[in-house]
């Protein structure tokens, strides 16, 4: 089999996997009139990135942790914080503070009995392989499988989302950059 279907594969059997419930539920934790914020490390960090940029282009009011103009966050924000293994220590002390602080916590992970879904409000599993070597094993190397398929997964949930919201293309268009 070539690399491409090779790789293609393995993204169509974690995506087989992701349950859309988790999905639906974690939908009820955005809303226009909540801040989100979003925090990742690494590679995660990339694709938590790519999903804030989706959330503002349909309208929400998110803010990517570690960026100069994240303000400080408030009892009722949501968190959604993305780890494969779900141990970075990291994101893992960032999200304890943030469940201290009385925010709604929405987690991306590999691994639903790890110290970070733990902390979780509603954990979204995205089962690919990391670079512990939890989920899906896959020829690619370190958390590649993962990072795809949380990036589907978040897509699909910004889907859902501007269904929801009943947001379309134009309204999206409407926010991305326009001095490109």
């Amino acid at each position: 089999m070539s690399t491409i279907k090779t790789i293609m594969a393995e993204i169509n059997e974690v995506m087989q996997q992701v349950d859309e419930r988790q999905l639906a539920e974690a939908m009820n934790y955005f809303q226009k009139d909540k801040r989100i914020f979003v925090i990742g490390a690494g590679r995660s960090g990339f694709q938590g990135k790519g999903f804030a940029m989706r959330l503002m282009h349909i309208g929400y009011t998110d803010y990517v942790m570690g960026e100069t103009i994240t303000p400080s966050i408030q009892k009722g924000d949501t968190w959604v914080a993305i780890s494969g293994s779900g141990t970075t220590k990291s994101i893992v002390a960032d999200t304890q503070a943030a469940k201290k602080l009385g925010l709604d916590i929405v987690v991306l992970t590999s691994d639903p009995t790890s110290p970070l879904a733990e902390l979780a409000d509603q954990v979204i599993v995205v089962p690919g392989a990391t670079k512990t070597g939890a989920g899906v094993k896959s020829v690619q190397l370190l958390s590649s499988l993962f990072d795809q398929t949380v990036h589907i997964t978040l897509d699909a949930l910004t889907l859902m989302l501007a269904k929801r919201d009943d947001t379309s293309n134009e309204d999206a268009l409407h926010e991305h950059v326009n001095v490109e």
